[in-house]
């Protein structure tokens, strides 16, 4: 990760904000907030796949219309590019039809965009948790942050989120691997982009689930100030403030990743949640470890990702080559 993409991915100059029309009043106060920050452009982006945009006719045989699925869109996104008018934001409302993961790909690409924005959803219901196809598909594609608003993050007047007269914070979760470096010093770049307060989180799990660890046997040292964790962790913190010049603080904590990590940024009413992307597992490590959906789908607030590209190895279908280790 490039000193170069770094710095055109805390400050952006095009955000694409993927939408469903569905969710714009969720997404567009993180995407306007961001934009006011920024300075950014904001494309706002709806795909019609052909099922949507069919209608039946007077004998009740279904038709395919899109002239009135195009209208309909374009009415859709036009308050919204009005409203951003008014901010003095520049934003574009743009209406395509196909499959929504490759439009989202394909606009990103030609507006050159370097950040994308979109939603995800879940279902409560016995404990299921569901992404999105869509959301799922970006994430794995493309090789930019991508912000994912929940279902349960919105911005408040007092603004736990990206805003507010309270003091900033971004929760970083690291596995302290080697790979988590990159991902931490994105973390930084942004809490110093957002003027916040960045704290590195790395959960352990808790003794009872792992204890041939080391620091879990009689009379190793606890988890906390003297901890083996905590002094790697410090070592991250230090290397990584060297990077963008601002205090980190550690945290290491025992527990579920998931639930650990959305008790620590609602507890400090964080305005972004920072999750590393490595190289190095498959993206289906996801359906065994819930982590990363848990948290996309619960948290208050924005959660960003970013998938790595494979380096130095044979290019792989795309469900194969990202994971996201928190």
């Amino acid at each position: 990760m490039s000193g170069a993409n770094v710095d055109r991915w805390t400050h952006p100059a095009v955000i694409l904000v993927a939408t469903n029309l569905s969710d714009l009043d969720r997404l567009m106060p993180f995407a306007l907030e961001q934009a006011a920050e920024t300075g950014a452009r904001l494309i706002l982006l709806h795909a019609i796949a052909t099922a949507a945009a069919m209608s039946v006719d007077a004998v009740g045989m279904p038709y395919y219309d899109p002239s009135a699925a195009l209208e309909f869109a374009e009415n859709e996104l036009k308050p919204w590019c009005d409203l951003a008018a008014r901010r003095n934001i520049t934003c574009d409302g743009l209406v395509r039809e196909g499959h929504a993961t490759q439009q989202i790909s394909t606009a990103a690409r030609q507006f050159q965009a370097d950040r994308i924005l979109l939603g995800t959803r879940s279902r409560s219901r016995l404990g299921k948790i569901l992404l999105g196809s869509v959301a799922e598909q970006v994430l794995r594609s493309v090789n930019l942050p991508v912000f994912t608003v929940g279902p349960e993050a919105h911005l408040a007047s007092k603004s736990h989120c990206l805003s507010g007269p309270e003091e900033r914070l971004v929760l970083h979760a690291t596995t302290l691997r080697e790979t988590s470096r990159p991902s931490a010093a994105l973390a930084c770049k942004m809490a110093a982009s957002l003027k916040a307060k960045l704290v590195l989180l790395n959960v352990l799990p808790p003794p009872n689930v792992s204890p041939n660890v080391d620091e879990m046997q009689p009379g190793a040292l606890p988890t906390g100030v003297d901890s083996a964790a905590m002094r790697e962790l410090r070592l991250l913190a230090n290397e990584t403030s060297q990077g963008c010049g601002l205090p980190i603080e550690p945290v290491v904590v025992h527990g579920n990743p998931s639930i650990e990590i959305l008790a620590e940024a609602s507890a400090r009413h964080a305005n972004l949640i920072v999750l590393g992307a490595t190289e190095r597992s498959a993206f289906q490590n996801l359906t065994r470890d819930r982590t990363v959906y848990q948290v996309l789908a619960h948290a208050r607030c924005p959660v960003l990702t970013l998938r790595e590209p494979m380096a130095s190895l044979d290019p792989a279908p795309a469900e194969d080559v990202e994971a996201f280790h928190v």
